[in-house]
């Protein structure tokens, strides 16, 4: 759980960094990907550590490494990397999904 934890936190000070980037650091399209990924990254770290509190590290997981993926391909073309990452960026958002099925389906098993 402490690596889980540290992961995230570790992906908080990223989103937060790509956020402020994206605000104040460029214009036009990479200033929208900075942008979207950074919120994307930062909730679902908010999701993460959430996750870690009920005991369910699956869910945990998919959201750290689902927004790992999602947010670095946008990261990457932001940074002029090619396009066709773009193509990936969906990978880490059905890992996100995933992650939050995953996660209701934990909580409506768990007793009252």
């Amino acid at each position: 759980m402490r690596l889980l934890t540290a992961l995230a936190a570790l992906s908080g000070a990223i989103a937060v960094a790509a956020g402020a980037f994206g605000a104040h650091g460029v214009e036009g399209q990479a200033a929208e990907w900075l942008r979207t990924g950074g919120q994307y990254q930062l909730i679902h770290v908010v999701a993460a550590l959430v996750a870690v509190r009920m005991g369910a590290r699956g869910p945990a997981w998919l959201f750290v490494g689902g927004a790992a993926v999602f947010a670095a391909t946008l990261y990457l073309m932001a940074l002029g990397l090619p396009r066709w990452l773009g193509a990936v960026t969906p990978i880490g958002g059905l890992g996100l999904i995933a992650g939050w099925l995953w996660l209701a389906f934990s909580a409506a098993r768990k007793p009252d």
